[in-house]
């Protein structure tokens, strides 16, 4: 099944949901915008957070230790910038839902706090897709291209490239400019999950099961 047809798969079972929802029935139009406003909010939060979970602690790890190193980067170059477009289009939508949602002259601190960890998360994925990705790809083809000089780089993992770094003052610098800003664009990551994080915690507490 190809992406399109799933994806039309997953908009008719959201439709079905919708049409048989107890609030589609004899509601006023500004309920239905509030539930279709919540709906927003939930489906891309929810996007956002499953994809940055696996991601950043599942997929990536999964692949490093698999996929011989130059592999695996240019496949990470590629999804990175896909995986970061996906997460901030997400969070401007939460953003904007949430927003909506709870104004903030009538909103309470904590409202107002959780509209600032979701905003945090939109401004460090937007970092990542605009500057430290960028740089990382452009510094890891760099790398690359030293290190298929130097025959590595179609191993798995990294201990060719420590071995021969100890006597090649050009690769270990290059390491050194990689892992700075590889760390950079991490630590945003990171920053950005956990912003999604502490937004889970408060809509669990809005459950009422």
């Amino acid at each position: 099944m190809g992406w399109l047809s799933r994806f039309l798969a997953a908009v008719a079972f959201l439709a079905v949901g919708v049409v048989f929802s107890p609030e589609t029935f004899g509601s006023k139009s500004a309920q239905q915008l509030s539930t279709y406003l919540k709906l927003a909010h939930l489906l891309a939060f929810s996007t956002a957070f499953g994809a940055a979970l696996w991601v950043t602690f599942i997929g990536g790890i999964i692949m490093f230790k698999n996929l011989p190193r130059h592999q695996f980067g240019n496949l990470q170059s590629k999804m990175f910038p896909a995986y970061f477009s996906m997460v901030g289009i997400c969070c401007a939508i939460s953003v904007a839902a949430f927003g909506y949602l709870n104004p903030w002259q009538s909103a309470s601190t904590t409202e107002r706090y959780q509209l600032g960890f979701l905003l945090s998360s939109f401004a460090f994925n937007l970092c990542n897709l605009f500057v430290f990705t960028p740089m990382t790809v452009q510094m890891m083809k760099q790398r690359h291209k030293i290190e298929r000089e130097l025959n590595i780089g179609d191993e798995v993992g990294w201990s060719k490239n420590l071995k021969v770094a100890k006597s090649d003052p050009k690769l270990a610098s290059m390491n050194k400019k990689f892992g700075m800003i590889h760390g950079f664009s991490s630590l945003a990551n990171i920053m950005s999950f956990g912003g999604l994080a502490i937004h889970s915690w408060y809509l669990a507490g809005k459950l009422n099961l």
